[in-house]
C-alpha cells in the first residue's frame, strides 16, 4: 500500500508543466490508489476524499456504490454466470436487453449486437459497413469519414478513425481511406465573424466537397459523436447536424452515431441523437449503459443496414464475427438494471437540470484570467484554459496549462481531466445542486492557485 500524501510538491508541479516530456517521474511517483466510492466520491487508500468529476471515465451514472447493481450481477451469477450468443444460442438477460435497447432508440432500429468495449462495438460497426457494402457488389464503397478531435477507441480499427495525435504516433494506422474533416468547434476554427449557422454551414459544404472529391461512390460512412468528448467536449454549432445529415442522405453514406460517452442521459436527453436531432443507421454505445459496473457496450443497425447483411450471410452460409463474452448474462442483467435506476429516478431530466447549473456556475467563472471558453450541454462541460484571452493560447508547450489547473484540482479534491488545456467535467448522473456548487467552488480555488503558480512572463502584460 502507498501512503505517501497525494499532494502537489514542487517536483510535482515541474513534472505538470512538462507533461509529454517526464513520463518516467510519473511512474517513480507512482498512481493515485482508489479504494472505494460513494455516490459521486471516491477515497484514495489514505481516506481523502474526491469529486469524481468525469465519472470514472465518462460512464458511471447511477453513482459509485448501487448496491441494486451489485445484487443484479450476484443474483445472474448464481443462476446462470455464463452463456454465449453464437450458433444461435441465447438466454434470457439478452434477450431483455436487445428489446429494451431497441425499444429506446431514437429512430427505428432493427438489431442489437453486444460487445465488451466501445472500441470493439466501433471495429464491428465498421466491418459490417465494408461487409454490407459487398453485400451490395458496391466493393469500392468502403471509405470513411470522421472528424478532427474525433475519439473512436483504441484497438486497431478503432484508433484509425480516431483523430487524436498522440493515439497515433509511433502506431501504425492500418485502416485505410480515412478522411478528416474539420472539427465542429466553432470557438476555436470559426473565422473572424463567422455566426454558428455559417460555420456548419461552411462545415457542411467541405464535406461535401470531400465526398465529391473523392467519389461518393467510395464513400461507405461518417462516424460522428453528437458531443466530441475526449477531444475537448467539442458542442457542436447550431445547425450543423441538420445540414450534415442532408449531405449524407443526398450521396447515400450511412450515419454511424457514437454514442458512447452521449449515451443514456448525459447530454440531458436519454442519447445525444435525440439532443441533436441525429437520425442514425448504426448507433454505437457503451460506458453508462452498465455505469461501468462490468464491461458493456452494443450497437444497433437499423434495417437498412440489416438486410444486406443477412443476406450476404446466407449466400455464405455464415457470420463470421462475435466474441466470446457477447451478451454475457452478468452483463446484460446488469445493465438491465442500471437502465431501470435511470429511469425510475429521472436521472436523464437531473442530468438536464444539474447540467443547467454546472454551465450557469462555470460561466460564473469567464472573466477568470485563465478561462477562455466554457462549453457543454447537459452534465457534460469543458473549460478551455488560456493564458492570453485575446489569441486563445496557453503556455507555449501544449497541455502544460492544463496539467497544472488538473494537479491543483486533484490536490482541492476534484478529479476531472485535462485534454490538453481543456478541462472536462462529466460527474455522474446523480450529482445534488449543492455538489455541483461544491464542485464549482473547488475548480475556482484550483484556477486561482494554479495562476498564482504561474510566472508572471507567462500571462500579458
Amino acid at each position: 500500500m502507498n501512503d505517501k500524501p497525494n499532494s502537489i510538491e514542487a517536483r510535482d508541479i515541474a513534472y505538470h508543466l512538462h507533461p509529454y516530456t517526464n513520463a518516467k517521474k510519473h511512474l517513480e511517483a507512482g498512481p493515485l490508489v482508489i479504494d472505494r466510492g460513494e455516490g459521486i466520491y471516491v477515497y484514495d487508500n489514505n481516506g481523502k476524499q474526491y469529486i469524481e468529476a468525469m465519472a470514472g471515465l465518462w460512464s458511471v451514472g447511477v453513482g459509485f456504490n448501487e448496491k441494486r447493481l451489485v445484487k443484479a450481477a450476484t443474483q445472474q451469477m448464481e443462476k446462470l454466470p455464463y452463456y454465449h450468443t453464437f450458433t444461435h444460442k441465447s438466454h434470457g438477460p439478452v434477450i431483455e436487453l436487445s428489446e429494451k435497447l431497441i425499444g429506446m432508440a431514437p429512430v427505428p432500429m432493427s438489431k442489437a449486437f453486444f460487445t465488451n468495449s466501445g472500441s470493439e462495438a466501433i471495429d464491428t460497426a465498421l466491418k459490417l459497413i465494408w461487409y454490407r457494402s459487398n453485400a451490395l457488389g458496391k466493393h469500392e464503397k468502403k471509405k470513411i469519414i470522421v472528424r478532427n478531435r474525433a475519439y473512436h477507441g483504441v484497438t486497431i480499427a478503432g484508433a484509425c478513425l480516431t483523430s487524436l495525435p498522440a493515439n497515433h504516433k509511433s502506431f501504425d494506422l492500418i485502416v485505410p481511406n480515412v478522411l478528416r474533416m474539420t472539427a465542429p468547434h466553432h470557438w476555436r476554427e470559426a473565422m473572424p465573424g463567422e455566426s454558428e449557422e455559417e460555420f456548419a454551414t461552411r462545415l457542411a459544404k467541405e464535406l461535401e466537397d470531400t465526398i465529391l472529391a473523392e467519389g461518393p461512390e467510395t464513400v461507405a460512412a461518417f462516424f460522428g459523436e453528437p458531443v466530441q468528448g475526449a477531444g475537448g467536449v467539442v458542442v457542436p454549432p447550431a445547425t450543423y447536424w441538420q445540414k450534415v445529415q442532408e449531405v449524407l442522405r443526398k450521396y447515400d453514406i450511412l450515419l454511424v452515431a457514437d454514442e458512447v460517452i452521449c449515451g443514456f442521459g448525459r447530454t440531458g436527453t436519454m442519447f445525444g441523437s435525440i439532443t441533436y436531432g441525429i437520425e442514425p443507421d448504426i448507433m454505437v454505445m457503451s460506458k453508462q449503459l452498465s455505469s461501468s459496473y462490468l464491461p458493456a457496450s452494443a450497437l444497433m443497425i437499423n434495417e437498412k443496414v440489416f438486410q444486406p447483411i443477412m443476406e450476404e450471410s446466407d449466400r455464405i452460409g455464415t457470420l463470421g464475427h462475435g466474441y466470446t463474452a457477447s451478451g454475457h448474462p452478468v452483463v446484460a442483467a446488469v445493465a438491465l438494471e442500471n437502465l431501470k435506476i435511470i429511469e425510475e429516478r429521472d436521472l436523464v431530466g437531473n442530468a438536464a437540470a444539474m447540467g443547467k447549473r454546472l454551465l450557469d456556475g462555470l460561466n460564473a467563472l469567464a472573466d477568470h484570467p485563465l478561462v477562455g471558453e466554457v462549453r457543454g450541454v447537459g452534465l457534460i462541460a469543458a473549460v478551455e484554459l488560456v493564458t492570453d484571452k485575446a489569441s486563445k493560447k496557453a503556455l507555449e508547450t501544449p497541455g502544460a496549462l492544463g496539467a497544472l489547473v488538473n494537479a491543483h484540482l486533484q490536490e482541492a479534491g476534484v478529479i476531472s481531466r485535462a485534454m490538453t488545456d481543456a478541462m472536462a467535467f462529466c460527474p455522474p448522473l446523480i450529482i445534488t445542486a449543492a455538489e455541483v456548487d461544491d464542485l464549482v467552488a473547488r475548480l475556482k480555488s484550483g484556477l486561482d492557485k494554479a495562476l498564482a503558480a504561474l510566472p508572471k512572463e507567462a500571462l500579458p502584460a
